[in-house]
């Protein structure tokens, strides 16, 4: 895998480059944003730093998001609740606060690479799956989702939690087993996006019955009925 490495300190930088050599990925260090625009296309995964000389990382994770949907994990000093909010809602994949274990770091790059891969891998012909409860639509396969008969966009990740939930319309879904199949085994430690996501989710579609939290246990998808269709 081509990793494209955006952080400004030379001691970090050269300690994740041999890691992630270590570990069968190449690496392109670069300091300033403007290089993450220049050398996003040649590469599979994006490690943003946010303290960058030229620009906030949060600048370039906007910019990026217009143009391309690589796979960004932030890893960054900056741990204070605004900024990992903003990163999410941006389009980050994950948010990681250093210092990070480096076990952690390759399991989160693991995962977020493996889920992006499953999103792009060719569909076998198939009838759509769609869940719907009330004037809500949510196709599967297709990754689409209508209100009231409008389209309404979701980033990856909430898209993600919300097929998790359709997918089980009328059950009740734990936490933990949201957390297992949507950030998979790198999940401990990121309960925080999960919330993040659920309120952008939960605001987007502008359906408050529609997730139901489930006190001391997990959400449920509101009563539906699942159809096949052509």
């Amino acid at each position: 895998m081509q990793v494209l490495l955006a952080e400004d300190d030379d001691g970090v930088a050269a300690a994740l480059v041999e890691a992630l050599y270590d570990h069968g990925h190449e690496t392109r260090r670069v300091r300033y944003g403007q290089d993450v625009l220049t050398y996003h296309r040649s590469s599979d995964l994006l490690l943003l730093d946010l303290g960058l000389p030229d620009t906030d990382g949060l600048d370039v994770l906007r910019a990026l998001r217009a143009v391309s949907d690589l796979p960004v994990v932030v890893l960054t000093a900056r741990g204070d609740e605004r900024s990992v909010v903003r990163g999410l809602r941006l389009g980050a994949d994950d948010y990681l606060v250093k210092p990070v274990r480096l076990a952690e770091l390759l399991a989160r790059i693991d995962t977020v690479t493996r889920r992006n891969a499953a999103r792009h891998a060719p569909a076998a012909p198939a009838a759509v799956r769609t869940v719907r409860a009330a004037d809500v639509e949510v196709e599967l396969d297709a990754r689409r989702v209508r209100v009231g008969g409008a389209e309404v966009e979701l980033t990856t990740k909430e898209f993600d939690i919300l097929a998790v939930l359709a997918g089980r319309a009328g059950t009740a879904v734990s936490r933990e087993q949201l957390l297992d199949e949507v950030w998979g085994d790198a999940h401990h430690g990121v309960s925080r996006s999960l919330d993040v996501h659920l309120t952008q989710l939960r605001a987007k579609l502008r359906r408050p019955d529609l997730l139901t939290t489930i006190r001391g246990f997990g959400y449920r998808f509101g009563a539906s009925t699942r159809a096949d269709e052509d």
